[in-house]
């Protein structure tokens, strides 16, 4: 037992997809958040700047006494989930191989699409894993780089929101797709947007659900489970506090948040 927080970061307001799932499986865990919203997007960043990026909130967390930290960003994962795990002696878990997973084991036709970030996209990451899951897929990629700023400005099911998402996903049509992978942790919050536009035969693939649930496996099989019964106090930081944050990020968890404490982190 290990009554140790768990550390979780994103770019912003994404990564709740996560804390959602986490919440719910891992009821004791006390969580620790941080939401870089200064300096989001990260997806159209270079490689160097994202790891630059990541290992300073990292390092922020584990000065908080983290026993683990989530990489609750595609984009981090994809470009910097390496560094992370060779630098730091806490457990790291990213988004992009539970997703790879979770897709490769529900497709039927082994046709699978990929929606994420620019950067993620060119990164190869999902490929790689899916590949490593499964020799037979056809994988499809989609950069959708504007979700992200729609999702942080609170237009979860606006006309515009719609619009874009009709004209990004347009492409994947004729591909055959059964299974589609929200690549970026943002992107479940339009989850109902983009299965109308993708349609009931179309298998979304949630990486915040999937993540979550590869987190409760290594917890368990290091031991490092909080205490049963416990009373955890959970905390957010960000780098920024954009007026649409506290109301979005309400809506979606279901529940108030806790204190919100903005920090600038630095290397």
């Amino acid at each position: 037992m290990d009554a140790r927080p768990l550390g979780v970061f994103d770019s912003g307001i994404g990564g709740l997809t996560v804390v959602r799932e986490l919440l719910r499986l891992l009821p004791d865990e006390e969580l620790v958040y941080y939401g870089d919203v200064a300096r989001l997007p990260y997806g159209n960043k270079s490689k160097e700047t994202v790891t630059r990026f990541s290992r300073e909130i990292a390092h922020f967390l584990i000065e908080r006494g983290v026993k683990a930290i989530v990489v609750a960003c595609n984009t981090a994962s994809a470009l910097a989930l390496p560094q992370l795990a060779d630098e730091l002696d806490v457990p790291v878990v990213g988004v992009i191989d539970s997703g790879a997973r979770a897709a490769a084991e529900r497709t039927k036709s082994g046709q699978v699409g990929v929606i994420a970030t620019a950067s993620t996209v060119r990164s190869g990451a999902y490929g790689r894993a899916l590949a490593a899951c499964r020799k037979d897929l056809v994988v499809t990629e989609r950069a959708c780089p504007l979700f992200v700023p729609l999702v942080e400005e609170g237009w979860i099911d606006h006309k515009v929101t719609r619009e874009i998402a009709e004209e990004y996903l347009a492409p994947l049509e004729g591909h055959n797709l059964d299974t589609l992978i929200l690549g970026c942790t943002h992107y479940p919050l339009l989850k109902r947007v983009i299965g109308d536009i993708m349609g009931p035969g179309v298998s979304l693939v949630d990486s915040g659900e999937e993540t979550a649930r590869t987190v409760v496996e290594m917890l368990d099989a290091r031991g490092l489970r909080a205490p049963a019964g416990a009373n955890p106090v959970h905390a957010i930081y960000l780098s920024d506090l954009p007026a649409a944050f506290t109301g979005t990020a309400e809506r979606f968890l279901g529940r108030a948040l806790p204190p919100v404490e903005v920090v600038t982190v630095s290397g």
